[in-house]
């Protein structure tokens, strides 16, 4: 897998040879949103606002801050919003399956934990995603966010929001297999907004704005102590691990804070044993908020998360206002 994902965002031409499987990838996309546009697939809609964040390339691109970051904001402005996911990575005993800080990993999946933990919101995985938006109306909540969403059509929306990973972009700008896009770049054009985590100029798309990626605190994993990003609390060369969709978006982030480290990419949704995070030479081990969540019950005392938070640019935040006072 790392092999192909390397040639979709380099001049490779071998991928081309998976090109008969592409066409069949885009017949079986375009089809089962054919049936759900026709009628000849149930669409549900909520009696109170959705939102869906998601994105069209395979991998991480920022969706997850994003949501973080929106269901606050939206709390400020007097919503109660609660957050829908699909679990990925989780098998829960029973679904709906209602999220907290404390949640098992391998119940709810690690995004819904660390989403939970981060904004304090309700948060309900479920394959079946209208069922979950149901359960989070019940709980009181008067809009849903539906994390990574976009190609789940079942569960009718209000809003469209498509997250771009400003320095990979769109690869080679062929869908699967051939490239990491999990439906045509003409999908672009059909969302309220393109939201690009970086610098990119989206071709063939709706609104755009931008966001960054912030650092925002040092987090103890045995304690859960934040400490400032200027005060870090540790010293000397670490070692960095990252099971995320993009590890060098995290690598990056180190090297702009002047962490010296070793790096250790792992698959995305990387199942993390006690062994990932102990090494023979006893230095700090820094990862991913994301993978804290997994590592969290065996982590020692040398484990730390970078916490990271979005901030959208003031023309999206705008933007965002006006279209929720039309709902």
């Amino acid at each position: 897998m790392k092999r192909l994902e390397k040639a979709w965002y380099s001049s490779a031409r071998w991928p081309s040879m998976l090109t008969p499987l592409e066409a069949l990838y885009k017949s079986v996309v375009a089809r089962r949103r054919r049936a759900y546009q026709s009628g000849r697939r149930l669409i549900w809609s909520s009696p109170v606002p959705v939102i869906v964040i998601g994105n069209i390339t395979v991998g991480g691109t920022g969706k997850s801050p994003l949501t973080a970051w929106l269901g606050r904001w939206l709390q400020e402005q007097g919503w109660q919003p609660g957050i829908i996911s699909r679990g990925y990575g989780g098998h829960a005993p029973r679904y709906p399956f209602y999220v907290t800080e404390d949640s098992d990993v391998a119940h709810a999946g690690d995004e819904p934990v660390m989403l939970a933990q981060q904004t304090q919101l309700p948060v309900v995985v479920d394959p079946n995603r209208p069922r979950a938006a149901r359960k989070l109306i019940a709980a009181g909540c008067d809009i849903l966010l539906s994390d990574d969403g976009l190609q789940h059509h079942a569960l009718g929306r209000d809003i469209e929001l498509v997250v771009v990973d400003g320095m990979r972009g769109f690869g080679n700008c062929r869908c699967l297999p051939v490239g990491p896009l999990r439906e045509p770049l003409s999908r672009l054009c059909e969302v309220d907004a393109v939201i690009s985590n970086g610098v990119l100029q989206t071709p063939e798309s709706a609104a755009q704005y931008g966001m960054s990626l912030v650092p925002s605190a040092w987090r103890h994993l045995n304690d859960g102590v934040c400490y400032s990003i200027e005060a870090r609390p540790f010293d000397g060369r670490v070692h960095a691990i990252a099971g995320i969709g993009n590890p060098q978006r995290f690598f990056k982030t180190l090297e702009t804070l002047d962490v010296s480290f070793d790096q250790h990419p792992l698959p995305d949704h990387h199942r993390f044993s006690a062994q990932d995070v102990r090494f023979a030479d006893n230095r700090p081990v820094v990862m991913t908020a994301k993978d804290a969540v997994k590592c969290r019950p065996f982590a020692n005392e040398r484990c730390w998360s970078l916490d990271i938070e979005a901030c959208p640019e003031p023309a999206l935040i705008e933007w965002l206002a006006g279209r929720l006072a039309t709902l």
